[in-house]
């Protein structure tokens, strides 16, 4: 037991020896020959409780004239003598000479998970000196490791329903048809484990809408009611959040944040709108905030969030006036910016992509976890099974201060949820590991008949036994209301339209399969097309389409990615038609000259060149116009033999750089999106005509009126714009 008594004795003695001891700011005249006396400050300290000192560093204005001593005595804070750390005076010497040195308080270790705790140091005697600042705080840190689970998705792009896809278990019968996902079993799964599981953080890492007909009809009011179904506390924004611009992400987010038993915050450190706009009406912080900070047991974790500037800035519309800040830059300014108020247990947010995560990850400092989106990455074990795993579940990297970094995405569509477990001590990860949930029905089929026992019973068995996998029964609450929003869409995409004579594959680039797409890398159609020679197939009958309803129009041009997926063969529904093209774009004519046409096109290739993994999208497409690509060759060179077929006549004929033609786009490419910088400045300059016509409806009208809802094919190579095609090296 401490004598308080004889402590406080103690202490009067060495402030009476000490009593000398100049007040800060008073002056000190000497007779001249005699050295002025230094000024003497003390400065914070900050220590792990396993440290074992608490360090003050002491600074001297000049060199010490002689060996001064200081004496300083803790006092008590929110950290308590004995309990956190010894309660006696301390003491130093600086010798003659020097300019600095330190006050050393012994901490104490414990095993309890607990909040930082602080202490003041004050300066009681330090004759010889002047104390210009005499106190300091300094903050005791818990040390015992801390433990959160993360549950994420990412890219659910308004697919809300289950989708029916090919997974091969190894069982008797080899590869069926199951159901995957939809939200309400994300909210089913996310409901399970956050029951199980201690220090739960649920995380939306962007891409939550346009995709499907719950966009286009109810402009993410679907989307944030089934979302808010699992009450996320963290939201990152996307690139398709920018879609419709500044005021529809704002009116989505006001969804979203209706229902008072959730509290989600959107974060996007690197997107900062402009004051008065829709989404900084008063603050710049109205909607969307730089990071979130979640406390567990005392201890702190910083949630940052970070999109992909140049994609979004270039491939959505945001207003010119938001601006989208470097992602390394901006991700290290607030790791730096929340460790200097004392948070070290970082995660980044990131819709940026999985390789530009890895990037990331080791560019910056004391960044613990990256939760990302963007590249509908799946990772884990699961190509086992037929599916594209990118990776491992999760990807450990180094940060650039050569510590550890546990990088998760939870692939795509509302298919994925990812549990990832991370355990920080002394704010640096020591350990991580987790799961990719595949959420699956308990239907399954193969050509289009329910497979029975024995084989139901061992696949049932086989996904048992794998924690990856797991049937999933839909939340009923989400089931609800997903249910009233579907009975609306299905009224409206249930209308058949025409019929499609074969698959007609989706892919952006010829040689660059995506993982997703259900066609074989060297498709090939009914007319001799190849996937890996001509492009997406989907993307040539689309851009045909918008050039049959653009009467006055000689050409098209179309982005790949603005083409969403393979059009199954059988029925065309106009459901279909809005999930081929599901975003708020209309059709536009545009007068532009041939050499405009030339450059158009390398506008596009160019953006693909800029960042191959990441702006697929912007590869082009045309109708009534044809090509040949070498991407070895530097922008301005890389299209050759580029010819125009006469829409009277039918005659292929050599482009006219001299001509002037009609090119009908859609509105997002007439805006300069994807890098269509030929484009905007065609546009700006009053040359554009917007025909209103949403593209899906163009689409529609295509099938029904210029096909009479008969049998929809792939033309034929000879009608593809790109006639062949050299990858970039």
């Amino acid at each position: 037991m401490i004598n308080i008594r004889a402590h406080w004795l103690a202490l009067a003695t060495v402030l009476i020896a000490g009593f000398a001891l100049a007040a800060p700011g008073v002056s000190d005249a000497r007779p001249p020959g005699k050295p002025s006396r230094p000024a003497l400050s003390i400065q914070d300290a900050v220590a792990y409780e396993g440290e074992g000192l608490l360090s003050f560093p002491i600074t001297l204005d000049r060199p010490a004239p002689w060996a001064l001593r200081v004496v300083a005595v803790p006092l008590r804070g929110t950290a308590r003598p004995v309990k956190d750390y010894g309660p006696g005076a301390v003491s130093t010497t600086i010798p003659v000479g020097a300019t600095e040195g330190s006050l050393e308080v012994r901490i104490r270790d414990n095993e309890v998970v607990g909040p930082d705790v602080t202490l003041t140091l004050r300066i009681v005697a330090a004759p010889g000196a002047i104390v210009a600042k005499g106190t300091a705080i300094g903050t005791i840190r818990d040390d015992e490791p801390l433990t959160i689970n993360l549950l994420h998705i990412n890219d659910h792009h308004s697919n809300l329903q289950p989708v029916n896809n090919t997974l091969d278990l190894g069982s008797s019968g080899g590869s069926f048809s199951v159901p995957f996902g939809g939200f309400p079993r994300v909210t089913a799964k996310i409901k399970a484990l956050e029951s199980q599981l201690d220090n739960v953080v649920k995380i939306h890492a962007g891409d939550a809408i346009t995709g499907t007909l719950f966009y286009t009809l109810f402009q993410g009011e679907a989307d944030a009611d089934l979302m808010n179904t699992a009450c996320f506390d963290v939201f990152a924004l996307g690139n398709h959040e920018f879609d419709d611009g500044d005021g529809n992400l704002a009116r989505f987010l006001d969804f979203l944040g209706s229902d008072p038993a959730c509290d989600t915050v959107t974060v996007a450190a690197n997107v900062v709108p402009q004051i008065g706009t829709p989404l900084a009406p008063v603050t710049a912080n109205d909607y969307i905030q730089p990071y979130a900070i979640k406390e567990f047991q005392g201890q702190k974790v910083a949630f940052i969030g970070i999109d992909i500037a140049e994609k979004t800035r270039f491939s959505s519309q945001p207003l010119p006036t938001t601006q989208f800040l470097d992602e390394v830059k901006t991700a290290q300014a607030y790791v730096d910016e929340l460790s200097a108020i004392g948070i070290d247990n970082i995660v980044l947010v990131t819709h940026y992509g999985y390789e530009n995560d890895l990037a990331l990850a080791r560019a910056v400092t004391g960044v613990d976890a990256i939760v990302g989106g963007d590249s509908h990455t799946l990772l884990g074990d699961l190509g086992q099974y037929g599916l594209p795993s990118g990776g491992n579940y999760p990807t450990l990297t180094l940060n650039a201060d050569g510590d550890p970094v546990c990088v998760v995405q939870a692939w795509q569509y509302a298919q994925v949820v990812g549990e990832l477990a991370v355990t920080f001590r002394e704010g640096k990860v020591e350990t991580c590991g987790g799961t990719p949930h595949l959420l699956l029905g308990d239907v399954f089929q193969r050509s289009r008949q329910p497979i029975a026992d024995p084989e139901r019973s061992e696949i049932l068995a086989l996904i048992d036994a794998d924690p990856s996998l797991g049937l999933v029964t839909p939340d009923p609450t989400a089931d609800a209301i997903l249910a009233e929003y579907a009975a609306q869409v299905d009224e409206l995409s249930k209308q058949i339209i025409g019929q499609a004579g074969e698959v007609i594959c989706e892919r952006r680039v010829p040689t660059l399969p995506r993982g997703s797409a259900p066609c074989d890398g060297d498709a090939v159609s009914l007319s001799g097309a190849q996937l890996n020679v001509n492009g997406g197939f989907s993307q040539q009958v689309v851009t045909d389409a918008f050039l049959a309803r653009a009467f006055r129009a000689d050409l098209a041009l179309q982005n790949g990615g603005g083409v969403r997926i393979t059009i199954p063969e059988g029925d065309i529904t106009i459901g279909t038609a809005y999930t081929l093209l599901p975003f708020s774009n209309t059709l536009v004519e545009l007068e532009l000259s041939g050499q405009e046409v030339l450059d158009s096109i390398e506008d596009g290739l160019d953006f693909y060149a800029s960042n191959p993994g990441g702006n697929t999208g912007a590869f082009p497409y045309g109708s009534h116009i044809r090509w040949d690509i070498d991407m070895t060759q530097p922008k301005g060179a890389r299209i050759s033999d580029v010819e125009v077929k006469d829409r009277a006549t039918g005659i292929w004929a050599p482009l006219d750089p001299s001509e002037t033609y009609i090119v009908v786009t859609n509105s997002f490419l007439a805006n300069g999106g994807d890098g269509y910088t030929t484009f905007k400045d065609a546009a700006a300059d009053g040359r554009v005509t917007d025909t209103f016509i949403n593209y899906a409806q163009g689409f529609v009208d295509y099938v029904v009126q210029d096909l009479g809802g008969g049998n929809l094919f792939v033309p034929p190579p000879l009608d593809f714009s790109t006639q062949s095609f050299a990858p970039l090296p």
